[in-house]
């Protein structure tokens, strides 16, 4: 009889335990800045691996169809938390300077902006100024479109003409030989042009952080009503996801299934070079080394803050001190996570 009722005590613990424990996980709705492409492994990796449920928090993770949009939706309270291009946060704080919840970046992941101008070689473009009176095409809402007036005024770029498209008609226009050249993110446009016939060795890419334009790229962005309310959740979440980005970083062919399980007709072998191609260019760049993984720079804030209130003509000039919170971040030996510098 007491062995029996040992037992059924014991189970009965057991039981209001893991209640317990899974009423303490505290629910984040975190949405992704554009589809499920192989950099989305950098979020799905920790999610996968329970990192961010060891860690008290229930992270559900949706897709996105872009920065701005991210940053809307994290401003409606719609999300908690997000994905987002430093610029497309910059503009929306400049241009609704009375909104109530204005998110706040705090990680940085894309140390350097993605945006790059990419052609095809055959058109004679081998350099920016070699753009002087083409036709340019993006989306009106671009992030490389957008802030091509400072590439424009760091090379002495003139005359240009753009061509409005939906996205999925850019790099086939290119193709065409509709445009001259395009703006888009360095590692999904060339491998948009690859899946239409292009060889690499045929495109040129000219990547803004290479030609003078030193803009941050995409960030982990939070509404102030959580920073406010539950900073401990961010902190917690920034974490796990460093703990996820540091596996993905040094093995990125071998965690681009979790990507495959959210979107299971993706292109495992384009997926995995999209994301190869990331840690490259912006999440292992040598600003992201110099600068230490998910954290900016004053001076280098404050200069694209300016910049960016010029070329988007916002309706208030860009205070970098509003858009970025660094208080939440893991520590130094948290973040040290990018993989050996390639030789």
């Amino acid at each position: 009889m007491n062995k029996r009722y040992f037992i059924q005590t014991a189970a009965a613990l057991a039981t209001w335990a893991a209640f317990g424990s899974a009423q303490a996980q505290t629910a984040l709705k975190f949405q992704l800045d554009w589809r499920f492409e192989g950099p989305a492994a950098l979020f799905l990796q920790p999610a996968a691996k329970g990192y961010f449920k060891a860690a008290g928090l229930d992270v559900t993770i949706d897709s996105g169809n872009g920065s701005g949009g991210t940053v809307t939706r994290v401003a409606s309270g719609t999300y908690d938390m997000g994905f987002a291009d430093m610029a497309a946060l910059m503009e929306f704080h400049a241009n609704n300077p009375d909104a109530p919840n204005k998110p706040v970046a705090v990680m940085m992941v894309y140390n350097n902006t993605p945006a790059a101008v990419l052609a095809l070689k055959k058109s004679g473009i081998t350099k920016p100024a070699d753009l002087n009176g083409k036709k340019l095409g993006a989306p009106v809402f671009d992030a490389g479109r957008k802030g091509f007036p400072i590439f424009q005024k760091a090379n002495a770029v003139s005359n240009v003409a753009w061509t409005s498209m939906d996205p999925p008609l850019r790099e086939t226009m290119l193709v065409r030989g509709d445009i001259d050249a395009i703006t888009g993110f360095s590692f999904t446009s060339l491998l948009n042009l690859e899946a239409r016939g292009v060889k690499a060795e045929d495109v040129v890419i000219l990547p803004y952080a290479d030609y003078g334009v030193k803009l941050y790229g995409n960030a982990i962005i939070a509404s102030p009503k959580l920073i406010k309310e539950n900073p401990a959740a961010i902190k917690a979440f920034l974490t796990a996801f460093a703990k996820g980005a540091k596996e993905v970083m040094a093995n990125p062919a071998g965690t681009i299934g979790t990507v495959k399980e959210r979107d299971g007709i993706i292109n495992v072998a384009l997926e995995t070079r999209r994301l190869q191609l990331a840690v490259d260019s912006v999440l292992a760049s040598p600003d992201a080394r110099k600068e230490g993984f998910g954290q900016v720079n004053p001076g280098r804030l404050s200069l694209m803050a300016s910049q960016v209130s010029d070329a988007y003509g916002t309706k208030t000039r860009v205070d970098p001190k509003a858009v970025w919170n660094g208080s939440l971040l893991p520590s130094a030996a948290e973040l040290n996570v990018l993989p050996p510098a390639k030789k």
